[in-house]
C-alpha cells in the first residue's frame, strides 16, 4: 500500500536523515516536531487490530474518522436542503426558532415544498373564513369518573425526563408552561425538583420503572405515589405502556449518568445501571390496567388518569377496549404516540421498524373508542412530530383532542438537532447531564421562548382552522386532510380509511376490517 510505504520511508529513512542533518544544522530539528509524532502514531496504528482502516492507512486514516465525527454537522449545514433534513427539516426548525424568539415567521417568494410529491398533505380553504374564538385553544381533561378535571391547553409539553434533558432545560420548559398556562409532562424519569421549581402544571408520567414511586425492589409504592399525586401542581397522571420511538423496550440509564441527584429522584442505587423493564409489574392484562387506572384515580384524590401507548397489535388495544366495557372503568385520556416520535436513545431497529405511525394510530384509536360508544367520555392526546399549527389541525381532524410536542419544545429552548442526545455531549446543553454544558440553557430567557412558541403555534392553529371555514375544532373531519397519491391525484383521509359509526363494535355484525382482531381480543390478556 502506498500509504504504508510512505510511512516506512518517512519513519525509517527521512527521520534518521533529519536527526543526522540536525546534528550539523540545528534548524532541521524543527522537522522532528512533525516526524516523531507521525512515527509514533503510525507505529501504533500498524500494530493495533482495533481499526482496519488505520492498520492499512497509518496516520492518514485518522482523517477519515475526523470527517466521520463531524459528518452530521457537515450534512446539516452544507448538504441538506431546506426541506430534506431529518427528523425535522430546516423549514420547520427555523419556524420554531422564529416563533420562540418572537421574530417574523413569514416566508417570501412561495413554498419550498414540492406540492405534487407523493405524500404531500394539505387542506382546502374557504371563501367564507370564520373567526375562531380563543376558547377553542383549551379543552377539559377528565371524564365522568373524574372528580378533579383539568382545563388543559390543546398544546402541551410532551414527556421528557430529567436525565434525558438537563436540569436547566426542564426548568425552562416548566417555566414556559407556567407563563403560558399549559401542561408539562415529566416523562418516566420521575417528578424531579426541577419539574417543580418554576410552578408550571404537571402531568406526572408513571413508567415501568415506577421512578419516584418505587419500592426498593423496583415495584410500585402506593404511599409514595399518593404523597406526590396529591400535590396541587400535579394535574393529571399518565401510565406509560409504550413509546413510539422504542415500543415494548425498557429504557436504560447508564451508571455514569446515575449521580446522587438522579438516584434520589428515581429511587435507585447510585452509580448503577438503571434498566426499566419492558412491561409493568403493578398490573397484569387489560382488566388489570383498568383497575390500576381506578386505583390511581382514588389515590390521587380524583385527578384525571390516562395511559400512553404506541399502537402495535390491533387486537391488544381492542382488548383494552373490552376491559373498559367489562369493568365499567374508563381512562380520562389516552395518549397515542406515533412510531415517528422521538427519544433520547433507542435501538436503531426499534426506532426504524416497530410501531404504527401516528396518523394511522389516531384513526384506529378513535374508531375503537367510537365503536364501543365511549369516544365522548375519553380524550385522545397525540404525540409525534407535532410542531406547527397545521400539524395540530391535521391530527385533530384524524381523531385527536389535544397535542403534545417534545422536540419542537426542545428547539424552543435551544436544541439544534445535533443528534448527540445519546452521547451526553449535546452542544446546546439541552439533552445532557454535563453540568457545564447544561448551564448554556438560560432559564429566564428560554422559558419566554417556550411560552412564545406555544402561543404562536396555537394562534396559527386558530387561523388555519378559520381559513378552512370552521369556527370550532369539533367541525374538523378526516375529509379535511388531503394526501397526494402516486397516481398524481389526491385522496382525503375519509377516502383512504374506514371510519366506524357509534357502537359499531357492539352489534352482531362487526365491520369486516375490524372483525378478526375484535374476535380474538380478550379483556383478560394482551
Amino acid at each position: 500500500m502506498i500509504v504504508r510505504r510512505l510511512y516506512y520511508v518517512l519513519s525509517f529513512v527521512v527521520l534518521p536523515l533529519t536527526l543526522l542533518l540536525g546534528y550539523f544544522w540545528s534548524p532541521a530539528n524543527w522537522l522532528l516536531v512533525i516526524l516523531i509524532p507521525y512515527a509514533i502514531v503510525g507505529m501504533y496504528d500498524m500494530l493495533t487490530t482495533k481499526h482496519n482502516v488505520l492498520n492499512n492507512y497509518p496516520v492518514l486514516g485518522h482523517f477519515r474518522y475526523m470527517l466521520e465525527f463531524v459528518s452530521p454537522e457537515i450534512r446539516q449545514y452544507f448538504v441538506e436542503t431546506n426541506e430534506s433534513g431529518r427528523p425535522f427539516n430546516r423549514i420547520i426548525r427555523s419556524l420554531v426558532y422564529s416563533r420562540a424568539k418572537g421574530q417574523v415567521d413569514t416566508q417570501a417568494f412561495g413554498t419550498q415544498y414540492d406540492i405534487l410529491s407523493v405524500g404531500y398533505h394539505r387542506s382546502n380553504h374557504s371563501l367564507s373564513p370564520k373567526h375562531v374564538d380563543k376558547s377553542e385553544e383549551r379543552i377539559m381533561l377528565g371524564g365522568p369518573q373524574c372528580d378533579k378535571p383539568y382545563n388543559a391547553s390543546r398544546l402541551n409539553v410532551s414527556a421528557m425526563s430529567f436525565g434525558a434533558l438537563s436540569a436547566n432545560a426542564i426548568r425552562a420548559l416548566n417555566g414556559g408552561a407556567k407563563d403560558g398556562g399549559f401542561a408539562h409532562n415529566t416523562g418516566e424519569g420521575g417528578l424531579s425538583p426541577h419539574h417543580l421549581a418554576e410552578g408550571g402544571d404537571i402531568i406526572w408520567q408513571i413508567g415501568t420503572g415506577y421512578f419516584g414511586c418505587r419500592t426498593a425492589d423496583g415495584g410500585f409504592d402506593k404511599d409514595k405515589f399518593a404523597e406526590k399525586a396529591k400535590l396541587d401542581v400535579v394535574k393529571a397522571i399518565e401510565i406509560k405502556l409504550s413509546q413510539g420511538a422504542k415500543p415494548s423496550h425498557g429504557g436504560v440509564l447508564p451508571a455514569a449518568k446515575v449521580d446522587e441527584e438522579i438516584a434520589e429522584i428515581r429511587g435507585v442505587p447510585v452509580h448503577q445501571d438503571v434498566i426499566s423493564p419492558p412491561i409493568h409489574s403493578a398490573f397484569d392484562g387489560p382488566t388489570g390496567l383498568m383497575k390500576f387506572v381506578q386505583h390511581l384515580r382514588e389515590m390521587s384524590g380524583g385527578k384525571p388518569i390516562g395511559f400512553k401507548l404506541c399502537i402495535g397489535q390491533p387486537s391488544e388495544f381492542m382488548a383494552i377496549c373490552k376491559a373498559m366495557l367489562e369493568t365499567g372503568i374508563l381512562p380520562d385520556f389516552i395518549t397515542v404516540d406515533g412510531a415517528e416520535g422521538g427519544t433520547g436513545a433507542a435501538p436503531v431497529e426499534f426506532t426504524n421498524r416497530l410501531g404504527m405511525p401516528l396518523n394511522e394510530g389516531l384513526i384506529f384509536v378513535d374508531n375503537c373508542l367510537r365503536g364501543i360508544g365511549v369516544r365522548d367520555k375519553v380524550r385522545v392526546i397525540c404525540s409525534g412530530k407535532v410542531a406547527t399549527g397545521f400539524d395540530m389541525v391535521e391530527k385533530m381532524a384524524l381523531g385527536a383532542d389535544m397535542c403534545n410536542a417534545a422536540r419542537a419544545m426542545m428547539f424552543a429552548v435551544g436544541c439544534i438537532q445535533a443528534l448527540h442526545c445519546n452521547t451526553n455531549r449535546c452542544p446546546s446543553g439541552v439533552a445532557t447531564q454535563d453540568p457545564i454544558r447544561g448551564r448554556a440553557v438560560n432559564v429566564p430567557q428560554k422559558r419566554q421562548r417556550v411560552h412564545r412558541f406555544h402561543d404562536a403555534t396555537l394562534e396559527s392553529f386558530r387561523e388555519i382552522l378559520g381559513a378552512m371555514g370552521k369556527a370550532k375544532v369539533s367541525e374538523l373531519r378526516p375529509s379535511d386532510i388531503l394526501r397526494r397519491m402516486a397516481d398524481e391525484g389526491e385522496r382525503s383521509y375519509a377516502e383512504l380509511y374506514s371510519f366506524l359509526e357509534e357502537d359499531a363494535l357492539l352489534g352482531r355484525t362487526v365491520p369486516q376490517e375490524y372483525a378478526a382482531d375484535w374476535q380474538v381480543a380478550s379483556a383478560s390478556q394482551f
